[in-house]
């Protein structure tokens, strides 16, 4: 596939998970992958494996971001965190780290991304948001505020983008098959009184009609197809991938 030739994709969380499945998707389609993660190693294997770029970056030092250019013809804005508690018991703190690594650090990288979007008059951005930016669920104040936010800063980018050639959407999947999820396992059994084998069945899929976790190369297809030539005419939009939970 030569589809996403001479592009450049800047992914963050790309080194794991959805980030590093879309990170291998535009490889695949020939564009240039810049893998943005906390993790340097991690992002220097994936990198290395793609013939791409590593980005060692902590996107929750927003003050960093503040000043940034990014050359960038594909945004996908992934890195994110999980954290499971009643709001009363909610470290302010970790409130505060999951809004600036999922809602103020994407703001800030579509902010330095877009002025060589609009002189190209080509952009993509991508926003791996959740069935959470579109439903909540107890126990996950602020990834569910973060993800609603998301939502809405992807379609004030769609907006403000469509006259200059940039497209925005968010990508919307239930439970994905990640290291994410895996460590929230735990987490889940211990916030609701029951065995970590039934978080699953009596937690995670309960709302989906389809019984399973979603896989990370299922996101990345339609991230690839979002990329591509064909998805020009889709802005502003958010696309469920979450095994029906959202039709309830």
């Amino acid at each position: 596939m030569t589809e996403l030739s001479g592009r450049r994709a800047v992914v963050t969380g790309g080194a794991s998970g959805i980030g590093e499945a879309c990170a291998r998707a535009f490889a695949a389609a020939g564009a240039h992958v810049v893998i943005a993660d906390l993790d340097a190693a991690a992002a220097e294997r994936v990198a290395g494996e793609l013939g791409g770029e590593a980005w060692a970056v902590d996107l929750s030092d927003t003050a960093a971001l503040a000043e940034l250019s990014l050359d960038a013809d594909l945004l996908v804005n992934n890195a994110g965190i999980q954290h499971v508690r009643p709001i009363e018991d909610f470290e302010p703190e970790r409130f505060s780290l999951i809004m600036r690594l999922m809602l103020e650090s994407p703001f800030l990288l579509i902010r330095a991304a877009l002025p060589g979007m609009y002189e190209r008059g080509f952009g993509r951005v991508i926003n791996i948001s959740s069935v959470h930016g579109l439903r909540a669920s107890p126990f996950k104040s602020a990834y569910v505020a973060a993800k609603h936010g998301l939502e809405g800063l992807s379609k004030v980018t769609a907006l403000e983008g469509g006259p200059h050639g940039v497209t925005s959407n968010c990508i919307n999947p239930g439970y994905v098959r990640t290291p994410l999820v895996e460590r929230q396992v735990a987490d889940q059994a211990r916030v609701h009184g029951i065995p970590e084998s039934e978080v699953l069945p009596k937690i995670m899929l309960t709302e989906s009609a389809v019984k399973r976790l979603v896989e990370p190369a299922e996101v990345a297809s339609l991230a690839l197809w979002l990329a591509g030539p064909d998805a020009g005419m889709v802005t502003g939009a958010s696309y469920t991938m979450d095994g029906g939970w959202s039709a309830r």
